[in-house]
């Protein structure tokens, strides 16, 4: 559903998934901060606190190091990574993508990983500058990406989607073999592919048992 949420400062925001401390942030801004939320959206709340953190440089106009201090400030936001490309053309276009795939489609290159706890500001006609706004405490992509989400000629942080899920469904042979006797290996009689996206996985699985009739291409 669509819903309207407040502009502060004019600056607009595109913001996937769910906050955890939502109602604490809803407190904050209604108690602390003095700002009035619209709906009940995640963004709008993402939103309004950078607003507010913005606010307390006390100027007019913020530069670049007043926007990563602003970041920094807020700890509860967990950065994840994503694709920036570049194409020398007719000048220079730059693109962010959570996949590859996008960006092949209209023709980028020269692809750059975002880092987990960094930004990167892109000013009109000028290269982007990057900002480790949050120190990198570990490795930790969407595993959902991986298995689920992702198209699976897509690369993600340098890892192909495709073979991803081809380690995955030979893991999960394995674990079977590991688990079941050899007796009730012979008793499985179909396996279906759910999500579809577990096709690419399911062939490795088939192989627990040398003769299988029969694979569900549908996952139905």
């Amino acid at each position: 559903m669509s819903q309207k949420v407040n502009s502060p400062y004019g600056i607009c925001l595109a913001h996937n998934g769910n906050l955890i401390n939502a109602t604490e942030l809803k407190r904050f801004l209604d108690l602390e901060a003095h700002r009035h939320i619209n709906t009940s959206s995640d963004s709008e709340l993402m939103l309004n606190i950078f607003a507010n953190e913005l606010n307390e440089t006390g100027k007019a106009r913020v530069n670049d190091t007043d926007i990563v201090d602003a970041l920094s400030r807020m700890l509860w936001l967990d950065w994840v990574s994503r694709l920036l490309p570049s194409e020398s053309g007719v000048g220079t276009d730059y693109m962010m993508a959570s996949e590859s795939v996008a960006l092949k489609q209209l023709g980028f290159g020269d692809f750059r990983d975002i880092l987990p706890g960094e930004g990167v500001i892109i000013r009109k006609a000028a290269a982007p500058v990057f900002y480790q706004i949050q120190d990198r405490k570990r490795y930790a992509p969407d595993i959902f990406e991986f298995c689920y989400f992702a198209r699976p000629d897509s690369v993600i942080d340098g890892i192909s989607v495709n073979q991803s899920r081809e380690n995955m469904g030979y893991r999960l042979a394995s674990k079977i073999m590991k688990t079941l006797t050899p007796e009730e290996v012979k008793e499985i009689d179909v396996i279906i592919p759910i999500p579809e996206t577990s096709n690419t996985s399911a062939p490795f699985v088939k192989n627990v048992r040398q003769f299988f009739c029969y694979i569900a291409p549908y996952g139905t």
